[in-house]
């Protein structure tokens, strides 16, 4: 995710590598291996070379944090590493599979609605700040 915001603010100019991993502290290997990640889900761009390095496949708008994690993690909610409507549960558990339902439901709800240009940007959706409002969002469980 803070790589892709990194190039953001890149206005389609090539980042490389070493240049995202300073300015985000991570890792330069690891990053690699997200960026392969990103590139094989179509959301970055590379090329080697000298003029070469990372820049956003489409535009920031048009990528949202939910592209991302699915890219990087695989589906957003999953039930041992199962989709939720693919598992089933029996007597006093057989709700269970709604609850999974509804979990992802308001993940998709806040994370397909939020873009990488809202984050880069600090311009985030007005739900979010709705969200965050709440005293108990903050608070630790």
């Amino acid at each position: 995710m803070r790589a892709l915001l990194e190039l953001a603010r890149t206005d389609g100019v090539p980042a490389k590598a070493d240049a995202l991993s300073a300015a985000q502290s991570i890792p330069q290997k690891y990053l690699e291996a997200v960026l392969a990640d990103l590139r094989r889900a179509e959301l970055v761009l590379s090329r080697r070379g000298p003029e070469g390095g990372y820049w956003l496949a489409r535009p920031a708008a048009e990528i949202s944090v939910a592209d991302v994690i699915r890219s990087v993690e695989g589906p957003l909610a999953s039930v041992r590493g199962e989709r939720p409507e693919d598992v089933s549960y029996t007597g006093a558990a057989q709700s269970l599979q709604r609850v999974w339902i509804a979990v992802r439901v308001n993940l998709r709800a806040v994370l397909e609605h939020v873009s990488i240009a809202d984050i880069a940007t600090d311009n985030l959706p007005e739900f979010v700040d709705r969200l965050i409002a709440d005293p108990q969002a903050w608070r630790r469980r």
